[in-house]
């Protein structure tokens, strides 16, 4: 079992997280605009259909893990498996998202602890920035807002849908990060539970940052395509590999 020195302290391998707490947004963006976004790792944005592609905004609630409590903001995009570059097809897309073998991308990061900040910069390079949050995990209608230096990034307003049947099941994700240069790799394992999902369910508002500019460059769509709120949330991250 490896071990990381942050800020003073030891991080054990794997990282775990006791209980945490999410909604998230994914939306349907055209496949050319997200892939110059995402050209600096080296990766491929996975097409769940001609066209298009799918990016995801969520924000969790860290109550209890190896790196203490904080918020977080994440950008994602669904991306192919690095051993799969450049010869995919939709058809082989849409049986990786099946299959549970597509990869997320971690874009952008932003949250409010100085402790996750080092750790997540240092041991799997997810580009963390700090910023401010404003964040409502409890309500019936879900509210995360994230700003830095007076800036808005966004505002995501997410509606709970109807129970996923079992309340969610184990899932493995790869998760991609892109820092100073190196692409990473990651096992992701989350056990969730009381998951409520629906078609559309999200309102977005976006600021001045420069995260929102980019968020605009997809032209992202009034609806989303799918909500989905996630209560109780456990989570454990291996060590991060380079691509």
């Amino acid at each position: 079992m490896s071990s990381h020195q942050v800020l003073g302290k030891q991080v054990d391998m794997p990282v775990e997280i006791r209980a945490a707490s999410a909604f998230m947004a994914m939306y349907s963006v055209p496949t050319k605009a997200a892939q110059r976004l995402i050209d600096y790792t080296g990766l491929e944005i996975l097409q769940y259909r001609p066209g298009r592609g799918l990016c995801g905004l969520v924000f969790v609630d860290y109550v209890d893990g190896d790196l203490g409590p904080y918020n977080e903001f994440g950008v994602t995009f669904m991306v192919r498996d690095h051993r799969r570059r450049g010869r995919s097809s939709v058809l082989g897309d849409l049986r990786s998202l099946a299959g549970g073998n597509a990869g997320a991308l971690i874009h952008r990061l932003p949250v409010d602890g100085e402790f996750t900040l080092a750790a997540g910069r240092g041991i799997w390079g997810f580009p963390k920035i700090l910023a401010d949050f404003e964040a409502d995990h409890s309500g019936p209608i879900r509210r995360g807002a994230v700003g830095q230096d007076g800036r808005l990034v966004a505002e995501l307003l997410v509606k709970q849908g109807i129970r996923t049947p079992g309340g969610g099941a184990h899932a493995s994700v790869e998760a991609y990060s892109h820092l100073d240069g190196v692409t990473r790799h990651t096992a992701w394992d989350m056990n969730p539970t009381g998951v409520r999902t629906r078609i559309g369910g999200a309102r977005l508002r976006l600021g001045s940052h420069p995260i929102a500019d980019e968020l605009r460059s997809l032209g992202l769509p009034r609806r989303a395509l799918m909500t989905t709120t996630i209560p109780d949330l456990r989570m454990t991250f291996g060590d991060a590999v380079a691509v």
